[in-house]
């Protein structure tokens, strides 16, 4: 029986997959741009062997497709006053036109309580003074979407959205803000689009732009997104990948994900080994994002019955 040997291996590498032409080594073969699988001395040839390679091709992309969908995000930034992560959760962290800067509302609450009446009203960052007025506020946060911020622009995207702060509304304008922010890379502009277009509301709906949106916000950090891309898996049947989601999301602190890892080990779809690492990272990034003065902002809000 012959064997091959890692010198035959090498050698394929240098044939068209085509008409086996070889370039001797001299790097005239061209690589699949999709899969990069095989090689071809030119257009003609690769044409020729797409019948043959389509199905390899395609299964290769959602193999290298899966790699980037399922890997661990990294976590959000970090308060720029606490040095905390900020909270997962968008609404316990303040946006400031005046810098741009994300701040905790634990540090904001702070500095409220403790600062002098003439301080209380300035960014606990910047030190600049705050807007007196709707229109003034939109001036800063329009000087921060010209100086391409992310953030400014899912704002003013949203205030356009639903005609807040003094705006009329206006859905182009929206989605426009939405879409550039996105370009950037902003999570929040990606799951704001995911909504728009799986609901129909500013847009005409198309579920295969809200899917590629919600993967990109996911994959950009966004735990809510990546809560319901396990949601919709699970709703397909396709429980392990489900489960991959909602670990990736409960990783990163959100509760309602750890609630399914919880629910998927207590019926067997998660292992011991996998239930434990994941309640650990969960453990590890609610710490990681935890403080007093965040404790005191939450029990500020709760009101006496």
């Amino acid at each position: 029986m012959s064997t091959i040997t890692t010198k035959d291996a090498d050698d394929s590498k240098h044939h068209c997959a085509a008409c086996g032409d070889s370039d001797d080594g001299g790097g005239s073969l061209k690589a699949c741009t999709a899969c990069n699988l095989v090689k071809y001395c030119n257009r003609t040839c690769q044409v020729a062997h797409r019948p043959a390679h389509k199905k390899a091709c395609k299964n290769r992309l959602a193999e290298l497709f899966d790699e980037k969908l399922f890997k661990q995000p990294p976590p959000n930034e970090d308060c720029p006053i606490c040095y905390l992560r900020l909270p997962t959760d968008l609404e316990q962290s303040m946006y400031q036109s005046c810098c741009g800067k994300m701040l905790c509302y634990g540090c904001v609450h702070a500095h409220v309580a403790a600062a002098a009446i003439t301080e209380k009203f300035k960014c606990i960052f910047c030190r600049t003074k705050a807007t007196s007025s709707h229109e003034e506020d939109i001036e800063r946060i329009k000087k921060r979407v010209e100086a391409n911020d992310a953030m400014a622009m899912v704002n003013l995207g949203t205030y356009y959205q639903l005609g807040m702060m003094g705006l009329r509304q206006d859905n182009a304008k929206a989605l426009e803000l939405f879409h550039k922010s996105a370009k950037l890379g902003n999570h929040h502009a990606h799951f704001n689009l995911s909504v728009c277009y799986q609901n129909g509301s500013i847009v005409e709906k198309d579920t295969r732009k809200a899917t590629y949106h919600e993967q990109l916000a996911a994959m950009a950090g966004d735990v809510q997104a990546r809560y319901n891309l396990g949601c919709e898996e699970g709703n397909a049947s396709n429980m392990d990948r489900a489960y991959k989601h909602w670990m990736i999301s409960a990783n990163d602190g959100y509760d309602l994900a750890m609630k399914e890892i919880q629910e998927g080990y207590k019926r067997g779809f998660v292992t011991k080994d996998g239930y434990e690492k994941t309640m650990c990272a969960y453990g590890n990034s609610i710490d990681e994002m935890k403080s007093n003065d965040r404790d005191r902002y939450s029990a500020h809000l709760i009101k006496p019955n």
